[in-house]
């Protein structure tokens, strides 16, 4: 069962889709729903793929694809949604399950990510996430979610990432030997390292000779993502 707002927002996404081909904003999903942030945002819609509503299409600005809507269009124990905020022609009457979205945004148009807060690249602090986005050219990213984090520290200078950077990491919970991932220490705390492992150890390893490589067993660090761009400002 949907909640009121998950309800709202895939009815709005649906009639954006229905008119023009392409999703709406966070900006303008936000501003919809009344919402004082676009985090608020980021969580309904990550609800609406996991229950199967939605899904995103890759390597897209804005794109969105409504898989299905509910068979009853009101929300359990609340009056039924206002369509006409959104649109007169919202939803067919027979309509069940949709088709795959024809909403495809041009491919040179920057993807719209999460800024999850500052990661130190020397000593590991907690990752903190923030409602803030990022725009990042499509062409960095490769398949599946991605987010952003800003770098603090220099202990990966060598592997040319400098503090004050913004790398861009793709999740996933593996990643192969010596790649730079994003590597959860203890449950609390998170450092941006390169993975080596080293038997049944796991080794997180700086790119600076002045830090040095520290060594843990393997119930010991989760990793969160792996780097797969880069950006920096002058």
């Amino acid at each position: 069962m949907l909640t009121r707002k998950q309800h709202e927002l895939l009815l709005f996404i649906n009639s954006r889709l229905g008119a023009g081909g392409v999703s709406p904003s966070f900006e303008e999903m936000k501003e919809a729903l009344n919402l004082k942030s676009k985090s608020g945002i980021h969580r309904l819609i990550s609800g609406l793929e996991e229950r199967g509503f939605i899904r995103r299409l890759p390597h897209r600005a804005r794109a969105l694809e409504v898989v299905k809507l509910p068979e009853d269009t009101s929300v359990a124990g609340r009056k039924p949604l206002d369509r006409s905020r959104f649109s007169p022609t919202l939803v067919r009457a027979d309509f069940k399950t949709t088709q795959p979205s024809t909403a495809v945004a041009n491919t040179n148009e920057a993807v719209e990510i999460p800024l999850y807060g500052k990661i130190a690249a020397g000593t590991p602090i907690e990752a903190m996430r923030s409602d803030e986005t990022v725009n990042v050219p499509p062409d960095m990213l490769g398949t599946g979610d991605h987010y952003a984090l800003h770098v603090a520290g220099d202990s990966m200078i060598e592997a040319g990432i400098m503090d004050g950077d913004t790398v861009l990491i793709q999740k996933c919970n593996t990643a192969e030997n010596g790649a730079i991932v994003v590597a959860l220490v203890d449950s609390n705390e998170v450092t941006l390292k390169r993975l080596r492992k080293r038997g049944d150890s796991i080794a997180l390893e700086p790119a600076n000779k002045t830090y040095e490589t520290r060594i843990f067993g393997p119930d010991r660090v989760q990793v969160q993502g792996k780097l797969v761009g880069l950006m920096r400002r002058y």
